[in-house]
């Protein structure tokens, strides 16, 4: 059978994966596909954040600049995250993903003729806004169409090999954006290859060969909306671990005042800034290729761990004025992050109905995607009046006293055994 003809059976039995190859997922061809083409664009993509900071600080000068980017960034997650939701469970979702990608890739054009004709920066915000609210219809149909490429048994797994991509891409592509924009000494090159790179992955994905049983439409309703949200509430787990990593992520920001503390406390500058923050993502891709090969036999527990261990994690790196201490500190926060993305997102789409699985993804990266945005704002506000080290510190003081309430009010998340298994 082809990878592309495979879904999640939830009546097979379930086969130990502990004794098959951790490379085995990646000789079926279509998740093969979607992996190297998601890939190649989150590459792009990466290296495009990098060339919008560079170039509307070099053209503002303004802070303000650069943080009307996320603002930008966060009004389409607001505006458009129900009905992306609803769309990739009532749509073909490989159509959504590759119809999205190649929008990202027209703003990205747009990108490029701002930057080459020096267009007024309100044209970069525009581009910014649509390739924004393409992504926030990509998240749910991209995530609810991994479970269909691959088995279940294969499935955490597969989550394992994509988060790992996307860590690496985190890795290199910043760097290589630098690197371009200081070959060409113009930021147009970098919104070209990110062009280049959703067209690649947009005939990669295009390819995948993706079959799902056709059900009824359902009208978008405010009841078919609010699915995703009922059925997070209703069922404990998934309500139990995306709040955990929906404070963990809040509370826990150090990432946020990484400028501040290569600056004024570990006296770094800027080459130190960038060693520091490819130490998180580092960590995770270590993480990844880690859990590609070993299966877990404990995931709750594991998911509980790896949490409190980001908590200790922060308070060390906020308590730290070593420059190598700090930095190993970040790497066991990226290691220990990737353990908690892998079984949330593994537990989130295999205990949800395919039929729901758009809007229950969807409702996942509003509450990710928030948190990230308010956990950056909640580093800075306390930083700003009590100080960057009382900021990170009781950061990973709180996260740790989440994931004690958390084990105490959902029990069952610590006794899940294996991701594949339940």
């Amino acid at each position: 059978m082809n990878a592309g003809d495979a879904s999640p059976d939830e009546s097979a039995p379930i086969i130990p994966a502990s004794n098959e190859s951790p490379y085995v997922v990646l000789r079926h061809r279509d998740f093969r596909l979607y992996l190297i083409g998601r890939f190649i664009a989150s590459l792009g993509a990466q290296m495009l954040i990098v060339a919008v900071g560079w170039e509307l600080y070099e053209r503002t000068q303004s802070a303000l600049a650069l943080g009307l980017v996320g603002l930008t960034n966060v009004i389409p997650m607001f505006l458009f995250t129900l009905p992306a939701g609803h769309f990739a469970d009532n749509h073909n979702r490989k159509a959504i993903i590759v119809s999205m990608t190649a929008l990202m890739g027209c703003a990205s054009v747009g990108l490029t003729l701002c930057s080459w004709l020096h267009a007024p920066t309100p044209w970069i915000y525009a581009c910014l806004f649509i390739a924004g609210s393409a992504r926030t219809f990509l998240w749910p149909a991209s995530s609810a169409f991994l479970p269909q490429l691959v088995s279940r048994r294969m499935f955490p797994r597969a989550v394992a090999w994509s988060t790992g991509s996307f860590q690496l891409s985190s890795v290199i592509g910043p760097a290589a954006g630098g690197a371009v924009i200081a070959l060409t000494h113009h930021a147009a090159w970098v919104y070209a290859i990110h062009a280049v790179s959703a067209v690649i992955c947009v005939a990669l994905i295009g390819l995948v060969h993706y079959h799902r049983a056709p059900s009824a439409r359902e009208p978008m309703t405010l009841k078919s909306l609010a699915v995703g949200f009922k059925f997070v509430f209703e069922t404990r787990i998934i309500f139990g671990i995306i709040t955990l990593d929906l404070f963990a992520v809040m509370l826990g920001g150090a990432t946020a005042l990484l400028p501040v503390y290569a600056k004024d406390i570990l006296h770094v500058g800027p080459s130190g800034l960038g060693i520091l923050q490819a130490a998180l993502p580092i960590g995770s891709l270590l993480s990844a290729f880690v859990l590609a090969h070993r299966p877990m036999e404990k995931a709750g527990r594991a998911l509980l761990w790896s949490v409190a261990v980001f908590g200790l994690a922060t308070i060390g790196f906020g308590l730290s004025t070593s420059f190598f201490f700090s930095l190993a500190m970040l790497f066991v926060c990226g290691i220990a992050d990737n353990v908690s993305v892998l079984v949330r997102h593994t537990l989130v789409q295999l205990l949800t109905p395919d039929d729901k699985r758009g809007r229950v993804s969807a409702v996942n990266s509003l509450f990710i995607g928030t948190s990230n945005e308010l956990g950056g704002f909640e580093s800075g506000f306390v930083a700003h009046w009590l100080g960057p080290v009382f900021s990170v510190v009781s950061g990973g003081v709180g996260t740790i006293l989440v994931v004690a309430a958390v084990a105490w009010i959902w029990p069952e998340i610590r006794r899940y055994g294996r991701l594949e298994g339940e």
